[in-house]
C-alpha cells in the first residue's frame, strides 16, 4: 500500500478513500513515470547527456547497440513531445537533423545517473538472486 503522505505529496489533488486505486488510475505522475519506464528512454537520454551537445540520428543509433531505426524514431518523437529533447532540422540536402536535451531533459541527468550507478553497484546481487530463483524453480515440480 502507498503511504498517505506520499499520495498527498505526489497526488495532492486526489481526494479518495481508496488511495491505491486513485494513484493507479488518476495520478498524473503515473503517465510521466510510464515514459521513463520505457526500455530505451533512459538509454537515449543518457547518451544525449554524455554527448554533451547535439547529435545526429545515425550517430545516436550507432551508440545504442540493439535499437532499431523504428524504435529510435518512436522514442525520440515521444521524448520531443514530452519536452525532454529538442529536434533541429537544418535546411540542407540531404536534410540534417540533430537531437539535444532540453533544460527539462537535462534535469533528469542526476536521476538517470543515480539509477545507472545503482544498477552497476547492485548488478551482482540481482544476478545472484535470479540464479537462486531459477535454481529453486528447477527443483519445484512442474504442472502437467
Amino acid at each position: 500500500m502507498i503511504p498517505r503522505y506520499l499520495m498527498d505529496t505526489v497526488c495532492g489533488w486526489v481526494e479518495s478513500d481508496n488511495l491505491v486505486e486513485s494513484y493507479v488510475k488518476q495520478c498524473p505522475a503515473r503517465e510521466v513515470l510510464g515514459v521513463l519506464a520505457d526500455k530505451w528512454v533512459l538509454l537515449v537520454l543518457g547518451t544525449l547527456r554524455m554527448n554533451g551537445g547535439p547529435i545526429r540520428f545515425n550517430e545516436l543509433r550507432r551508440r545504442l547497440d540493439g535499437i532499431t531505426q523504428k524504435m529510435l524514431t518512436r522514442t525520440l518523437r515521444n521524448l520531443e513531445r514530452d519536452g525532454l529533447i529538442r529536434r533541429t532540422v537544418y535546411p540542407t540536402v540531404p536534410p540534417r537533423v540533430e537531437y539535444a536535451l532540453t533544460e527539462l531533459g537535462a534535469s533528469l541527468g542526476e536521476v538517470s545517473h543515480a539509477m545507472g550507478v545503482w544498477a552497476v553497484r547492485h548488478q551482482g546481487q540481482i544476478l545472484a538472486a535470479r540464479n537462486e530463483f531459477d535454481a529453486r524453480a528447477e527443483l519445484e515440480p512442474q504442472p502437467l
